[in-house]
């Protein structure tokens, strides 16, 4: 599916999305790269911030290019680069670009450098290109969140009390960011501390979404109640395992107390 990662000694051919780019001296920039047979890594773009780069173009954030790269003693340096898909409305759309922001920095935090995952590689490229045009954004990146815990090795228990063992019974529940899953009510009663009130029908919806292809997924329709509660409930666990709060999220979450602030002017009687 994809290229040979070496075509000889020094070059050698990868696909790669661009999660991260920082300036570095006078013209050049420092990439951060997710690629399917090498993972991630860092890698040099020379003259991209002149004008006259061929390169820049096709280097910009969330793109998916084809690139040659060359081996170099501290950073490897790319030397050609031509996108796949641009996914263009990722960089014209504020909400959309956010959205994207988050699907890279959690799997830039989780992903070690030079551990190869295609399938990861695989629901990045895809969500990006959901991210595009999807109109609930919001249920991409639940799917998201959950196949890359399962990709990672922290998909979260659903079915069976993580505390006991016992088949869960169609009820509220609780879930334990701490020990990975989701309580019953005997159990999150007595972790009153760690246990995040669960109900029945978002339980359904993290099941359905776990166990289920995206093509399915993407016939739900959500009460904006229940994403609410979806995403506290896998932000939660997410920022445990990270032990950090992600940028993008508190981006995300500025954006939509003013979008609120922002209908309640427009409602107020002139």
């Amino acid at each position: 599916m994809y290229n040979c990662p070496v075509s000889h000694e020094r070059l050698y051919r990868t696909e790669a999305v661009v999660l991260r780019r920082h300036d570095f001296g006078e013209a050049d920039r420092l990439l951060t790269l997710y690629t399917p047979d090498l993972g991630k890594f860092k890698a040099l773009a020379k003259g991209v911030r002149k004008i006259a780069s061929r390169k820049a173009g096709h280097l910009e954030l969330f793109m998916r290019s084809q690139l040659l790269l060359a081996r170099g003693r501290d950073l490897d340096i790319i030397t050609q680069a031509e996108a796949i898909e641009t996914y263009r409305p990722l960089r014209e759309d504020l909400i959309r670009a956010t959205y994207a922001a988050y699907v890279v920095e959690l799997l830039d935090r989780f992903v070690e450098e030079a551990n190869e995952n295609p399938p990861l590689y695989e629901l990045l490229v895809a969500t990006l290109a959901r991210l595009a045009q999807a109109r609930d954004l919001a249920l991409v990146v639940r799917y998201y969140e959950l196949h890359v815990l399962s990709l990672v090795g922290y998909q979260p228990r659903l079915f069976r009390c993580v505390a006991c063992g016992t088949l869960l019974e169609p009820e509220d529940q609780f879930f334990s960011p701490a020990l990975g899953g989701v309580l019953c009510p005997q159990c999150g009663s007595a972790h009153p501390g760690e246990a995040l009130p669960l109900s029945l029908p978002a339980l359904k919806v993290l099941r359905f979404v776990q166990t289920r292809p995206y093509a399915e997924v993407a016939n739900l329709h959500l009460r904006p109640a229940l994403h609410a509660e979806l995403e506290r409930i896998l932000q939660q666990y997410i920022t445990y395992l990270l032990e950090r709060n992600l940028k993008s999220v508190e981006f995300l979450r500025l954006l939509r107390r003013e979008a609120l602030q922002g209908n309640a002017t427009a409602t107020e009687p002139g």
